[in-house]
C-alpha cells in the first residue's frame, strides 16, 4: 500500500479505528456508470502498520454486490462531517464473500453502537436475509487533517 498526504500511517489507522462515519465507496456498474454507496466499516489490522483492510457488510442482493463482482476496483473515503475536517481516501480492490453467520454484520452493529437487540439489528440479522462481507484492500491511501487551517 502506498501512503500519501499529511497523516502518518499510524495516524491513518487511528483515524479509521476512531471514526464511525460511514465509508463512501465508489465503483462502476456493468454499464460503466459511476456508483457511490455509504456503508458501515471496520478496520482489519494486518501484520504491519500500513497493512490493513476495510471490511463492510451488506445484503447479498444489494446492487453494489453485483457491481463489485463485475468490477472490483473502488475508490473510498472516510472523513469527519464536522470541522476541523480530517479523513482518509484512497483506491483499491474489493472482494465479496458470503457471510452466512453474519459475523461482520454483528461486529459492525456493535461498532456503530446499535447492538444486536435493537429492531434494526433483528431485521438485519434475520435468517431470511443473506449477508455478504465486502473487503477493501487499499492500493493507495491519502490522509489529511485540516485542523491547522481552520
Amino acid at each position: 500500500m502506498h501512503v500519501r498526504g499529511t497523516l502518518s500511517p499510524s495516524a491513518i489507522t487511528d483515524l479509521l479505528e476512531e471514526t464511525t462515519a460511514p465509508i463512501r465507496v465508489a465503483c462502476r456498474t456493468p454499464q460503466d456508470n459511476l456508483w457511490m454507496c455509504s456503508l458501515w466499516y471496520r478496520l482489519e489490522d494486518g501484520a504491519a502498520e500500513d497493512d490493513w483492510q476495510l471490511q463492510c457488510a451488506t445484503s447479498a442482493g444489494a446492487d453494489i454486490v453485483s457491481f463489485l463482482e463485475s468490477e472490483p476496483e473502488v475508490a473510498f473515503e472516510v472523513s469527519t462531517n464536522e470541522p476541523p475536517y480530517t479523513g482518509v481516501r484512497g483506491r483499491g480492490t474489493a472482494t465479496v464473500e458470503p457471510d452466512p453467520e453474519k459475523e461482520a454484520l454483528r461486529a459492525l452493529l456493535e461498532r456503530y453502537h446499535v447492538g444486536t437487540a435493537s429492531e434494526l439489528a433483528r431485521n438485519l440479522l434475520s435468517e431470511e436475509r443473506d449477508e455478504v462481507t465486502i473487503t477493501i484492500a487499499p492500493a493507495v491511501v491519502y490522509g489529511w487533517d485540516f485542523a491547522d487551517r481552520m
